[in-house]
């Protein structure tokens, strides 16, 4: 289902993304900057700021980190894009990504629990595999170190179980309810675009 080229939101957020990653990477004092001004820190932090909750989706923390986040956006944003157009395929991403960080900050605050500062685009990409899954029920996955595909559904359903319990371990480093988050706010986006009737499943 793949586009033989890439669409254009796609090509332009790997590009960004990629750039902010080695400028970050190659030059001390963009890191620092970045690291101080564009992570997302809690509300009650000193170095929070509100537009923190756009620019952190575009930072990451190893090569890893956006290699995995950037794959995802690369497998199923295509498709996505292809399908509903890049406005607002732009506007579902950016959505699903700063409606993750609330998400996290709200559950962070409400069970006391402190991280330092968030990065990452895996909110938005949770909501673009949501999306996938939605539109996409029945089309076979395949997961790594699963030999069998598996339904697009269940791959969505499995891994927003396993976040939930995962979340709820204290002490974790990665941002499990952001990633909840971001498939939360992109079922609500996509709910009512079919009640709107410019979409449907």
């Amino acid at each position: 289902m793949l586009q033989s080229r890439l669409t254009p939101v796609v090509k332009n957020l790997l590009i960004i993304n990629g750039i902010v990653f080695l400028a970050t990477s190659l030059i001390p004092a963009m890191n620092r900057f970045m690291g101080t001004y564009c992570a997302l820190f809690q509300i009650e932090h000193p170095l929070f700021h509100s537009y923190q909750f756009f620019t952190y989706m575009f930072l990451h923390a190893s090569l890893s980190h956006l290699f995995f986040n950037m794959f995802a956006l690369w497998m199923f944003g295509q498709v996505f894009e292809y399908e509903v157009g890049s406005r607002r395929f732009l506007f579902y991403y950016l959505t699903c990504g700063v409606g993750a960080a609330f998400i996290q900050m709200i559950v962070a605050s409400l069970t006391g629990e402190y991280y330092f500062s968030m990065v990452g685009a895996s909110g938005a990409v949770m909501g673009l595999l949501l999306a996938f899954g939605v539109l996409h029920p029945n089309e076979p996955m395949f997961i790594f170190f699963i030999p069998v595909p598996i339904k697009a559904k269940w791959v969505v359903i499995g891994y927003a179980v396993i976040e939930l319990l995962e979340g709820m371990h204290a002490g974790s480093q990665i941002a499990h309810f952001a990633h909840i988050g971001g498939m939360l706010w992109g079922l609500i986006i996509l709910l009512y675009w079919k009640k709107k009737g410019t979409i449907y499943f």
